[in-house]
């Protein structure tokens, strides 16, 4: 799947990953809007990686060109 096929399903709470990623990380998913010390806060998108957690996640050109996205359960 590509970018744009998994960014809807991204927006209704599902997770993703990279099939040739093939490393320690699990999936990425979407943090919708909120607040945070009384301040708005923006959707971000956030990474799991094993062992380390989370972390903020931006994708890169290539992965938003790439066509290997799939769903994580």
């Amino acid at each position: 799947m590509t970018f744009e096929e998994v960014l809807p399903r991204l927006k209704t709470g599902e997770k993703v990953i990279r099939k040739g990623w093939g490393g320690a990380e699990l999936y990425v998913k979407l943090v919708g809007q909120g607040e945070h010390d009384g301040e708005n806060l923006n959707p971000y998108f956030l990474i799991n990686v094993q062992g380390e957690g989370y972390t903020m996640f931006t994708p890169t050109v290539c992965d938003l060109l790439a066509e290997d996205w799939i769903i994580v359960d």
